[in-house]
């Protein structure tokens, strides 16, 4: 398996559409999507047709929580003024079939194969998993061999090694990393749509279960065309700052 691997779109077209010539050349047989298709961006429909229609590798595609309330099955308890407002305005903006589309997205965990796609954890699509010790709790309760998994908007890994010891890094710039065999993986792409480790180029990777690799990717995108549309949708002017810190 070869698998072309993102998360947390959150309606930037102008990100996604920077992915998808980056990896126009590649060949990956899958595309996972991690959850947050929307939310946040003026864009969602944009997104939506696209992953909804994307041809030439199979569709793996688990929902997050801004997915959730987008489709009208959650209020946006928990959510912050700006996240809330850009849930609820994208709920109103919906096509028809991407309404259905969110509804009809199952919750993770999803297994292919050996890999176990999650938005937050495995147990709890709103799990933040961010250090060592979260990611001890997540290979504790699965016996999966990679997991991957978004809703940080960060790129890492975290590795269990046979002796059981947890070791995790960051993944700053782009970088191709060899898996060994014998250890389990706990993968993060990072976030298309809305970068939070202060580089705001969109992230995403390409994982290959047969070559055992992992490579993370960056893109820059045309981020003013990105605020533009928030702010010309009426959205909180913080979601367009924000994109250009990567924050």
């Amino acid at each position: 398996m070869r698998a072309l691997v993102v998360s947390d779109l959150h309606s930037n077209a102008e990100a996604m559409r920077a992915v998808m010539a980056r990896v126009r050349r590649k060949k990956f047989d899958h595309i996972f999507c991690l959850g947050d298709f929307v939310g946040y961006g003026a864009q969602p429909n944009q997104i939506l047709d696209t992953m909804r229609t994307f041809k030439g590798a199979k569709k793996v595609y688990i929902r997050g929580n801004h997915d959730r309330v987008a489709a009208g099955l959650d209020e946006a308890e928990g959510f912050n003024a700006a996240a809330k407002h850009a849930a609820l305005w994208t709920r109103e903006h919906l096509s028809a079939p991407n309404r259905r589309f969110l509804r009809d997205l199952p919750l993770g965990p999803v297994m292919r194969d050996e890999v176990q796609l999650c938005h937050g954890s495995p147990q709890d699509e709103d799990e933040y998993v961010f250090n060592g010790h979260h990611a001890a709790g997540v290979f504790a309760s699965t016996d999966a061999r990679f997991i991957l998994y978004g809703h940080t908007h960060m790129p890492v890994i975290f590795a269990l090694d046979e002796n059981g010891y947890v070791e995790g890094a960051a993944i700053r710039a782009e970088a191709t990393l060899r898996l060994s065999e014998g250890f389990r993986y706990l993968i993060n792409p990072g976030s298309v749509g809305q970068p939070r480790d202060r580089n705001p180029a969109a992230s995403f990777a390409i994982f290959d279960s047969k070559a055992l690799t992992i490579q993370f990717f960056r893109v820059p995108y045309d981020i003013p065309k990105a605020q533009a549309s928030i702010l010309a949708a009426g959205l909180p002017r913080i979601l367009a700052d924000r994109l250009a810190l990567g924050t």
